[in-house]
């Protein structure tokens, strides 16, 4: 009982921070991005600081995998990268994920879809293996045991995802909340 009430608390949560984010943050994303989606780095800008903001180099992580494997952000350098946080028991990364995996399949060869699960949040680790194999998923999946990960990248409300280029740099505004197909190849379109 008092796990469903802490679910259904999770739950709103993620809703009202979607909701408040996406009001406090509606027409600026043409503004961060100048109006094409395309970062514009001003002249004397330092690219070269690490953070979670768009125009700075993502923050290099070490996590595992599903199979045990060590997987680090910076292994994907040279190639652009949908950095998405997303937990088995919020529902907006249950209508998120199918669009993921359809993405993956078409765009495997172009843009790397690293999904980082929550795995401090989640009640079992093994529901991640489970919502996995139910949803057929088939693009690189780490797990953040201690939550250290999310919590950098600010990944608050779920799902989130980051959209780096093929130089390490966060290149547009984060994503809260899920995306569709669509919006995902809209994305892609403006990384380099």
């Amino acid at each position: 009982m008092v796990f469903k009430r802490f679910l259904a608390l999770g739950v709103i949560l993620t809703l009202l921070g979607i909701i408040v984010y996406n009001v406090a943050t509606e027409g600026k994303e043409d503004e961060a991005n100048n109006g094409g989606g395309i970062l514009v780095i001003p002249e004397g800008m330092d690219v070269d600081t690490t953070g979670v903001d768009v125009g700075q180099l993502s923050k290099d992580f070490q996590l595992t995998d599903l199979e045990g494997n060590t997987v680090q952000l910076s292994d994907f350098k040279g190639k652009k990268v949908f950095l998405n946080f997303w937990a088995t028991w919020c529902p907006p990364c249950k209508a998120e994920m199918p669009h993921m995996q359809d993405f993956h399949e078409k765009y495997s060869d172009e843009v790397v879809v690293l999904a980082v699960n929550v795995t401090g949040s989640e009640v079992n680790k093994d529901n991640v293996y489970e919502f996995v194999d139910e949803y057929n998923l088939t693009f690189p999946i780490v797990l953040d045991e201690t939550n250290e990960v999310s919590a950098a990248y600010q990944a608050v409300s779920l799902p989130t995802t980051y959209f780096i280029n093929s130089e390490g740099v966060i290149q547009l505004q984060r994503k809260i909340g899920p995306m569709t197909y669509e919006e995902m190849e809209k994305n892609l379109n403006k990384l380099d």
